[in-house]
């Protein structure tokens, strides 16, 4: 039995993974608020246990038995939030934070049960991939829309759970998963884009429109 902590941690080394490959400690620590001293023992345990590969003064990775492991809580978390948001009727900002304190409790009994009644659902309420039972995970590889230039059309695919208020925020604005979306302008030294959802205009800054993943289409899908 792992404790939170720790499947915490393996849960955060995965994510910083995504981002960019080998995890350095400080990363570590600055995603997990703790000392390096706290991030570099905890990688050391895991190392002993065969969960990651560790280099010193290069990094860390998840091992196959690591990755599985996080991947796992990740699950538990994504089921979680779409059960809170479909069956309990939570809104899509309230979600991440309860169901970080519940994933490391639910039994896999619990699990299976909340993923039949959804229907054996494959996203969270935030678009982001539910992992397969068996450890697996397909991740599709969507543009950026801050990275999209005027004229773009796109379906909305997958927008960062990392900021309660910015998820408010879009959502009030119809910029939720399968939404469809029209990159309107875009002002040039970084500035903010215009974008359309069905018949109404929204300007968005650069770094609100980082966090939202889509998937480009032609005009003649619209």
């Amino acid at each position: 039995m792992f404790s939170q902590a720790m499947q915490d941690y393996l849960k955060a080394i995965y994510k910083l993974q995504e981002q960019g490959g080998v995890v350095s400690t400080s990363a570590l620590a600055e995603a997990m608020g703790v000392a390096a001293a706290s991030a570099t023992g905890m990688v050391k345990k895991f190392a002993s246990l065969r969960l990651v590969r560790h280099h010193p003064y290069q990094g860390v990775v998840l091992s196959k038995a690591g990755e599985k492991m996080a991947l796992e809580v990740i699950r538990h978390h994504r089921l979680l939030e779409l059960y809170l948001a479909e069956a309990l009727g939570y809104t899509w900002d309230k979600v991440h934070e309860e169901a970080e304190r519940l994933e490391h409790v639910i039994s896999e009994e619990f699990e299976e049960k909340i993923f039949e009644a959804l229907g054996r659902p494959t996203r969270d309420p935030h678009g982001d991939p539910i992992p397969a039972k068996d450890g697996t995970l397909v991740v599709a590889e969507h543009d950026r829309l801050s990275d999209l230039e005027p004229g773009a059309m796109a379906v909305i695919r997958q927008v960062s759970d990392s900021d309660a208020e910015m998820l408010r925020y879009l959502g009030t604005r119809g910029l939720v998963p399968d939404a469809a979306v029209e990159v309107l302008d875009k002002a040039p030294f970084n500035g903010p884009l215009t974008v359309k959802t069905g018949e109404t205009a929204h300007v968005l800054g650069r770094e609100v429109a980082s966090h939202i993943r889509v998937e480009a289409r032609a005009a003649d899908e619209a």
